[in-house]
């Protein structure tokens, strides 16, 4: 079994400050270790008849469902959830185990070059003695 993922698909009232609820999120998840990763994005894509409201998307990675378990009753996401709670007009909430069908592929090193000086003193002939 792979990580265990809670993911969180929001539309926000009028006038909320959005700003302000992913700054929340983030310190949240920078104070509670329980959290291995954390993601967010906006829509910028789907049609407004597609994506029926929501706007953001928020996702969080943990080792395992226990840790999962753990966040979601740690004082700090409580309180947190209660701003956030009140700043969302519609929300999904989904919190799953993982399956890892394709790997992420590892970024191959970009090459090396030598530096200028030691590439001319390699090329240029010793004279002659």
């Amino acid at each position: 079994m792979g990580e265990f993922k809670h993911l969180v698909v929001a539309k926000f009232k009028e006038g909320v400050v959005v700003e302000d609820i992913i700054k929340g999120m983030q310190d949240l998840v920078l104070d509670v270790d329980l959290v291995k990763s954390f993601e967010w994005g906006q829509d910028e894509e789907s049609h407004e008849m597609l994506r029926q409201g929501f706007t953001h998307s928020f996702l969080m990675s943990f080792d395992n469902k226990d840790k999962f378990i753990a966040f979601t009753s740690h004082p700090k996401h409580v309180e947190f959830s209660a701003t956030f709670s009140v700043a969302i007009d519609k929300v999904v909430l989904l919190d799953f185990s993982t399956v890892l069908a394709k790997p992420i592929k590892p970024v191959e090193p970009e090459p090396t070059l030598p530096e200028p000086e030691a590439t001319l003193a390699a090329e240029t002939p010793a004279p002659p003695a």
